[in-house]
């Protein structure tokens, strides 16, 4: 079964932790709404569907025509993220508020640890970087990849309708793009005589969604790309989540703060704020990119 974060917060009794899984999913829209599966082990090998099986009708005495689909055999390997928070010692003596300096240093580990798990989301490759995973822009390939045009050109809802049709098998969970292209999509909608729709969602925030579909922004998301002779381009993602479509993938209990204990070299106490994490597109058909989008 794949939990979010946030429902795994739910089921912990660990106070440090939860605040910790609170502080990464708070400014976080992509591990806001993406499941994780728990495995264990060290990866996860799965069949990638590559082409559908197709059907036809037939009359009395023809010949039948066989057709499977088609898969590709994955294998997901869970790498490590994380990092170590030192905090002095003469400080946790000599300050009163003990426990808010140490929420406030691994809290601020947590924040980076979540930084790095958004960014290799967007733009992971272990071509560059083989300790990482692969990222939804490396991931999404062939007909799942649009364009607007040769040189880019500025976003249309067009576009974005023909990007969100890309995704089979149901509306996408989530609109991910840059804050430039979020204040394109917000130009259109007031050209166009309208507004996006706005609702709180489970933390209170308030998110913007079009035709229905969640709007997500991330830092992460270059707005320099290249694209013909265009050197100003972004790219928005549309993702539909879930065990048949794109997927975390976590050991066991999932984010994790260990003490370390009193260091030998230096008067102060390490925290550690660790994740084996990854993740899996079961379908390919489930995730799409619109490349080229210019200011």
């Amino acid at each position: 079964m794949a939990l979010t974060l946030a429902e795994a917060a739910k089921l912990s009794n660990d106070i440090v932790l939860q605040g910790v899984i609170e502080t990464v999913i708070q400014d976080s829209p992509i591990l806001q709404a993406l499941p994780f599966i728990e495995i264990t082990g060290n990866g996860l090998t799965y069949n990638r569907e590559n082409a559908a099986a197709t059907a036809a009708f037939f009359q009395v005495g023809d010949t039948w025509t066989e057709s499977t689909p088609t898969f590709a055999q994955i294998t997901a390997s869970l790498t490590i993220v994380g990092g170590d928070a030192d905090i002095d010692n003469y400080l946790l003596t000599t300050r009163s508020n003990v426990q808010d300096l140490q929420s406030a240093v691994i809290r601020l580990k947590a924040k980076a640890v979540q930084q790095k798990f958004e960014d290799t989301f967007v733009n992971g490759d272990t071509a560059v970087d083989v300790k990482s995973f692969d990222g939804i822009d490396k991931l999404t390939t062939g007909g799942q990849a649009s364009s607007m045009g040769v040189n880019g050109a500025t976003l249309t809802l067009a576009k974005l309708d023909e990007l969100i049709d890309l995704v089979k098998g149901g509306t996408p969970d989530l609109l991910l793009m840059s804050k430039r292209t979020r204040r394109s999509l917000n130009n259109l909608a007031r050209t166009a005589g309208s507004f996006l729709q706005t609702d709180r969602n489970d933390f209170g925030q308030m998110v913007q969604f079009y035709d229905g579909i969640p709007v997500g922004v991330s830092d992460y998301i270059s707005d320099a790309k290249t694209v013909g002779t265009s050197a100003d381009c972004s790219t928005v993602y549309a993702m539909q989540f879930g065990e048949g479509a794109l997927a975390g993938l976590t050991s066991p209990g999932g984010l994790q703060v260990e003490t370390i204990g009193s260091l030998e070299t230096k008067d102060a106490t390490r925290t550690r704020v660790k994740w084996y994490v990854s993740t899996a597109l079961f379908n390919t058909l489930k995730v799409a990119k619109l490349t080229g989008v210019r200011p």
